[in-house]
């Protein structure tokens, strides 16, 4: 992997959890860090506390800011920011489409912004926070499953699309992670997610080794491959057993 001194780096919806482990990580390794969240009092606190740079504002209309206060270059760009929208296919149309919004198009915004750039220079760096739920699914959730696994085809996309003019692409998809977003899920993720839960710096900890690998899929729960493997392979036995989890989950809501 190149080395992080001195690189431009911007992390959205960094201004706590994921996002802000992932900012401390890359001012750690020495790169120039722009912290975007929509809270900007959340994002200048974790400015200040790594000697980074505050862009507040909707993720999807901040790349040109960023690149800005970067010098004119961004090297890596993490799309973290994220809605965890729950509901079913009753779910009203404007929690459908803000879920759509930022989970995937404030992705494809960013990317449109940048890959010029990148194709030009030969290098460039788009890491996609996704989400186990993006490979498999989550129940309770059906904005948040839908969008995530649009958020991972379009990551799998611009790897396959571009990997050969240097562009390189990294998709995270952890299961329960300790941050706010998993305790906004409720019921749901006490049942599915709070068993497994990790730390955010252990999130960042997988992404730096995939990127040292070079590796496209970042699984922080190594376990997600068996059954991403077992919903490939099988996948109405697995449906079936995600069935029951969704029975247990009425049934302890109920």
């Amino acid at each position: 992997m190149e080395a992080l001194q001195d690189a431009g780096v911007v992390v959205t919806g960094a201004g706590g959890g994921i996002g802000a482990a992932l900012a401390r990580r890359f001012a750690a390794e020495g790169a120039r860090v722009v912290v975007n969240d929509l809270d900007g009092v959340k994002a200048q606190a974790v400015a200040e506390e790594i000697g980074g740079i505050a862009v507040a504002g909707d993720a999807s209309a901040i790349v040109a800011e960023a690149r800005d206060v970067l010098g004119g270059t961004v090297d890596v760009y993490c799309a973290n920011a994220g809605l965890a929208s729950a509901g079913t296919e009753a779910a009203d149309e404007k929690v459908w489409a803000l879920a759509w919004d930022v989970n995937v198009m404030a992705h494809v915004r960013a990317a449109h912004e940048l890959i010029p750039g990148w194709l030009e220079r030969g290098s460039g760096r788009f890491v996609s926070t996704v989400s186990a739920a993006g490979l498999l699914t989550m129940v309770g959730a059906a904005p948040y499953s839908v969008t995530k696994h649009g958020a991972y085809a379009f990551a799998e996309w611009l790897s396959l699309t571009y990997r050969h003019r240097g562009l390189k692409v990294h998709a995270i998809c952890p299961q329960g992670v300790r941050t706010d977003m998993l305790a906004s899920t409720g019921s749901a993720g006490d049942l599915v997610l709070q068993p497994t839960a990790i730390e955010p710096d252990e999130v960042a900890d997988a992404l730096f080794v995939g990127m040292e690998d070079d590796r496209f899929l970042i699984l922080p729960h190594p376990e997600v491959a068996g059954y991403y493997q077992a919903r490939a392979g099988d996948p109405d036995r697995w449906l079936t057993n995600m069935n029951h989890i969704q029975q247990k989950w009425e049934t302890d809501s109920g």
